[in-house]
């Protein structure tokens, strides 16, 4: 079987990369080569090339490229956002769409954060409630949406009759790696300052990174699946609580808590916004649920004390390949 990843060198595309190579042919497709065990071929996320040949008899195209959201929202920030979703999603299509033997499944990611901001119920694929109009929400989360939307709608107008959509609405993968979401909040904690943000009501949405993966491989197993797939623990849970276990997971007893006002100058300075902190993300995976996928870490606790045991070996007991490898 042979699988493209599109943005394969991010934080996502590494650990799907590593996890299928050596069972599968894996074609990462990048802007710049790098010293990886599998292929990587050069691409700008705009334009057809050489790439494209990789796509045309390929099983399996996974594309996750698109530009850090890990900035502040302006001008020039937007455009990038927008851009680097909805052209690299565009020109995917294309190559599908010239492709004498497109691939049996295009899995497309998007993002669990098209839901409204929300705390009464939480938001699967059919009840779900598509944010952007919710009132008194800065207008920055609008945009995150509008992003959401054109990403999802740039890969449902290819032309694709023989090639399967998924639609990832993926919450935040939790894994050890260094720079990922679950390293940045370990880092808080181990600070001290890893209490609870604003009121700490506002819901988590999570999976853990072996669940991400193994979800990836249900969907690919099931060829009755397409649409939006929220892959997302069955347990979102409020801030404060989410907070707690990862601190009595790592054995630190308090930690900070910051106010919204303390998180927008702290954003400020860091160069990001305060909806990847605030924005209540209750998602649940409905889909992946009624289809039988049986979650190995479905609740946070859990999770967390796994995920700083794996943390430790990975940073402080060994090379991250090494350990990495046999841990995964």
């Amino acid at each position: 079987m042979r699988i493209v990843i599109a943005g394969g060198s991010g934080h996502l595309g590494t650990i799907l990369a590593r996890e299928f190579h050596g069972e599968h042919e894996v074609v990462v497709l990048g802007r710049s080569r790098q010293l990886r065990p599998w292929r990587t071929e050069i691409w700008d996320g705009e334009t057809i090339g050489p790439w494209a040949g990789s796509i045309d008899g390929a099983d399996v195209v996974v594309n996750l490229a698109g530009r850090s959201v890990n900035c502040r929202y302006n001008e020039t920030n937007r455009e990038e956002i927008v851009r680097s979703r909805v052209a690299s999603t565009r020109i995917i299509g294309e190559a599908i769409t010239r492709s004498s033997h497109p691939p049996a499944l295009w899995l497309q990611a998007s993002t669990a954060t098209i839901y409204a901001h929300r705390y009464d119920a939480p938001n699967d694929e059919e009840h779900g409630v598509i944010g952007g109009t919710e009132a008194g929400v800065p207008e920055t989360w609008r945009f995150s949406i509008d992003v959401a939307r054109q990403w999802e709608r740039a890969a449902d107008e290819a032309p694709m009759p023989r090639t399967r959509l998924v639609k990832m609405r993926t919450a935040i993968v939790m894994s050890p790696e260094r720079g990922g979401a679950f390293d940045l909040l370990l880092r808080l904690v181990r600070m001290g300052l890893g209490g609870r943000a604003g009121d700490g009501l506002q819901f988590v949405s999570w999976i853990h990174h072996r669940d991400f993966v193994r979800a990836i491989r249900f969907i690919m197993a099931k060829p009755f699946v397409d649409g939006p797939v929220n892959i997302a623990a069955p347990k979102p849970l409020p801030n404060a609580e989410f907070m707690r276990a990862l601190r009595e997971a790592w054995g630190v007893r308090a930690g900070l808590a910051a106010n919204r006002r303390l998180l927008e100058i702290g954003s400020f300075f860091l160069r990001t916004e305060t909806e990847l902190i605030l924005k209540s993300r209750r998602v649940v995976p409905a889909r992946l649920l009624r289809y039988g996928f049986c979650f190995e870490h479905p609740g946070w606790e859990e999770a967390a004390q796994i995920l700083c045991d794996e943390w430790r070996a990975l940073h402080e007991g060994g090379t991250p390949t090494a350990r990495g490898k046999a841990r995964w």
